[in-house]
């Protein structure tokens, strides 16, 4: 996948919002990685922010919903992972600022 392609992937992504802490999920550092596959199948692999999260179902529709856009992407799936653990570290300065994070 082209740096220009993923920066698309990246900017749909960032209009999905963590329904818990309204900041976007590019931002907090919840996407570690995107695949495309030949076929036109993009793999989205992120974390949350806590295990068992109860609006897990929501953010996954969110981001498929946000990719569906993109000509490239045929189909969507969204793995979530829990290694590496998520930590505030993985956010940038932007979520750190709004969440009043140091």
């Amino acid at each position: 996948m082209n740096e220009e392609l993923k920066d698309s992937i990246m900017g749909a992504l960032e209009l999905v919002i963590d329904p818990e802490l309204g900041v976007d999920i590019v931002n907090l550092g919840l996407v570690y990685d995107l695949e495309l596959q030949e076929d036109g199948v993009l793999i989205v692999t992120m974390t949350l922010t806590a295990m068992g999260c109860p609006l897990a179902g929501v953010i996954v529709d969110q981001v498929k919903a946000a990719v569906s856009d993109i000509p490239e992407v045929k189909q969507s799936e969204v793995n979530i992972v829990w290694t590496p653990a998520w930590t505030r570290d993985r956010m940038s300065r932007y979520a750190k600022i709004a969440l009043g994070v140091r």
